[in-house]
């Protein structure tokens, strides 16, 4: 249990060094650095005679050298002002479009941190070999090696600026940004799939004494505030879990990741009281919050941008059926991934078995109803959608093998289903939303049916 939650703010550390513009550039002009140190070493040798290069490695005099790295250096501080000119419009666009969340997506781009890193890069060498132009032992020491780099780096930098022309016009296409975020949430449920493996069932049969236990908390145990308001955006449950053991306690956390907290209302709830201090001091490293939602421990984050892109393009000024029929699409393929897997535990015990923390989870219908609830009220009399929705459903139940997920499914089919007879005036619309619909009810009907010969089955053998 420690490695998976540990992998999963792991995660959320990845996430927050990655949706920046600093740590990129950073590093490559660390690499600048270290490029021009080896460069510099191989100029000063050949300097004092111990070492010696070839004829066409020649940077001219100490002025031309200046000359040389001073226009470079101008050059590329061009470039990087007009691209982040043009980072600034995609935002601007993308705010505008696809709404202010998907703003994550465009500054996490690997892409344009490496342009922006390489310009930066080529910038800060230039200027790193023009101090080291000067007077020496032996007269003026000009760095021949260090300024032919240059020319290298510049080819270099016309291969980025081409590259990135290309990789701006491709990310702000809606499709592009529609995928991300869908192969966002896919890696999700691959990174959840081992966690919910190794704890699914613990509460199998307890509902009753969980119940019971939370009551106790809340009534008898004692309260921990919440330092500051912000989004839930990482627990680390395995901490908790070890400082509620050794003070030989049960924490209940009423929140889960994605939650908004408000500054000094209840965080967790400690039982015995007397166990409050330490697991408070235990959460100031167990939690994290901060301004905005992150995908680390919140699937449900990444289900709502896809949903918001679609209601953009339902609503009237837009007006885009295809991109909400895209988004369905792919938020049907994220769910057929979440479903046979989806099964989060809201009780973590230490190992020798005793329960020690409480937790909140999103369920597998909570995703379901966020994922098709606002679409289908948005969609009413639009049949190729309640089709696009219907299809998308279907497509989630051949995956599921629970009865109770199942179910899930079937009453949101039956909502998009009565949708149709209300809204949709064309009768034979109609009808091609309700032969979609039966193909669920059929899917529903089957799995019902496996579920009873399995039953019938282990009766027999009992």
């Amino acid at each position: 249990m420690s490695s998976i939650s540990g992998m999963s703010l792991s995660h959320w550390r990845r996430e927050m060094l990655r949706t920046n513009f600093w740590l990129v550039p950073s590093l490559e002009v660390l690499a600048a650095v270290v490029l021009f140190w080896i460069t510099w070493e191989i100029d000063r040798a050949v300097y004092h005679g111990t070492l010696s290069l070839p004829a066409w490695v020649e940077a001219g005099s100490a002025d031309t050298a200046r000359g040389i790295l001073l226009a470079v250096a101008a050059s590329i501080m061009t470039v990087i002002g007009i691209n982040f000119s043009v980072v600034l419009v995609t935002l601007t666009l993308a705010s505008t479009q696809f709404g202010p969340r998907m703003l994550r997506n465009f500054i996490r781009d690997r892409g344009t941190q490496l342009t922006l890193g390489t310009f930066v890069a080529t910038a800060f060498y230039c200027v790193l070999v023009l101090v080291s132009i000067g007077p020496a032992q032996h007269g003026v020491f000009v760095p021949h090696l260090s300024v032919n780099f240059v020319y290298l780096l510049v080819l270099v930098d016309l291969g980025v600026l081409i590259y990135f022309l290309h990789h701006i016009a491709v990310q702000i296409q809606l499709p592009f940004v529609i995928a991300s975020i869908a192969h966002d949430l896919t890696h999700f449920a691959e990174v959840r799939n081992c966690d919910i493996a190794t704890s699914a069932g613990d509460t199998q049969g307890h509902a009753d004494e969980l119940v019971a236990l939370i009551g106790t908390i809340e009534t008898s145990g004692a309260k921990i505030r919440n330092p500051k308001g912000g989004y839930l955006q990482a627990m680390r449950y395995d901490l908790l879990v070890r400082a509620a053991s050794a003070a030989d306690a049960v924490v209940h956390v009423p929140y889960r990741p994605g939650h908004f907290l408000v500054e000094g209302r209840e965080l967790v709830a400690v039982w015995p009281p007397a166990a409050a201090d330490r697991v408070a001091r235990c959460l100031k490293r167990a939690q994290q919050t901060g301004p905005v939602r992150t995908l680390a421990q919140d699937p449900a984050f990444g289900i709502d941008q896809l949903v918001e892109i679609a209601i953009r393009a339902l609503s009237p000024a837009v007006n885009d059926t295809f991109t909400a029929l895209a988004c369905v699409d792919w938020l049907g393929n994220v769910l057929c991934k979440l479903a046979p897997v989806w099964a989060p535990e809201r009780v973590y015990r230490d190992p020798a078995g005793a329960v020690r923390v409480i937790c909140e989870q999103v369920s597998l219908e909570r995703l379901v109803q966020r994922s098709f609830d606002k679409i289908r009220q948005a969609s009413r009399g639009m049949p190729a959608l309640l089709m696009r929705e219907l299809d998308a459903l279907t497509a989630i139940m051949e995956q599921t093998t629970d009865a109770d997920q199942a179910r899930i499914l079937m009453d949101q089919a039956a909502m998009i289903q009565r949708a149709n007879l209300e809204s949709v005036p064309e009768e034979s619309d109609r009808a091609d939303v309700e032969s979609r619909y039966n193909a669920v009810a059929c899917a529903y009907a089957r799995l019902n049916d496996l579920a009873e010969a399995n039953r019938n089955r282990s009766a027999i053998f009992a």
